[in-house]
């Protein structure tokens, strides 16, 4: 393989800092592919053991990925779990059914990558709404599906890994 030698005129790289990302619940979005030219979405979020960081649900229009900068987190995919740690990644492909959730004494913070870079930013602002109203699971349902998630309550997994 060869590499070109000269570098065709193109837009500048992109740059965004801390200070500029938005925040909803604990989504960072990092870079949302509105930001990036759409090929990606990258976020930073934060799970606290035992409470729940995902249902089970699959999405239909995009792959989600984890890679895991500290604490543990237990990810689901299909019916199986496994307990991710610093440095470990998970795919999901497109329709794939995962859930995650923070395992062990100490919060969980994890990069999730979206390919193709979904418009995520309104799930994460519009849970954290209802999350903060007390909203009922269907009406968090309804607005997840809304958004490319549908979540599956019901889905039956091997039990989640203390750690």
């Amino acid at each position: 393989m060869s590499f070109p030698t000269e570098v065709p005129d193109a837009e500048a790289g992109t740059y965004r800092f801390r200070a500029q990302a938005e925040q909803a619940g604990p989504a960072v979005f990092t870079a949302p592919g509105d930001v990036v030219g759409g090929g990606f979405g990258l976020f930073e979020s934060a799970a606290t053991p035992g409470r729940i960081g995902a249902v089970p649900h699959y999405h239909q229009g995009f792959s989600e990925s984890f890679w895991v900068i500290s604490g543990r987190l237990a990810v689901m995919s299909g019916t199986g779990w496994e307990v991710l740690g610093s440095g470990d990644f998970a795919h999901v492909p497109v329709n794939g059914v995962h859930a995650f959730r923070a395992v062990g004494d100490e919060l969980a913070r994890f990069l999730i990558l979206f390919v193709p870079g979904a418009p995520r930013e309104e799930y994460f602002r519009r849970l954290a709404d209802l999350l903060g109203r007390g909203a009922s699971a269907e009406e968090i349902d309804a607005m997840a599906l809304e958004c490319d998630q549908v979540n599956l309550r019901d889905w039956r997994s091997d039990p989640v890994p203390e750690d």
